[in-house]
């Protein structure tokens, strides 16, 4: 999942510094990628639950306990992936 533009711009003022086609090209790019879809809600939450991913992964900034969705993957046997 991807922000868009007016959620990243709600959350953060003055971003995005790239506009959410161009970051969503960057990571459809990218192998180990399958989708990348664009949410508009404050949370992935909703998205995370519809498409229960095997593996949910944040940046290193985040503790797991933090991640909306996190409970909900790892309950259904999923993992969560920090990365630096």
């Amino acid at each position: 999942g991807l922000n868009t533009d007016a959620s990243v711009s709600k959350l953060k003022p003055g971003r995005p510094l790239q506009f959410q086609d161009s970051r969503a090209l960057v990571l459809a790019a990218l192998n180990c990628i399958d989708a990348v879809i664009l949410f508009e809600e404050e949370t992935p939450l909703e998205l995370i639950k519809f498409i229960m991913p095997d593996v949910l992964v944040k940046g290193g900034d985040y503790k797991v306990e933090e991640i909306a969705g996190a409970n909900e993957v790892i309950a259904a046997g999923g993992k969560v992936e920090l990365i630096p």
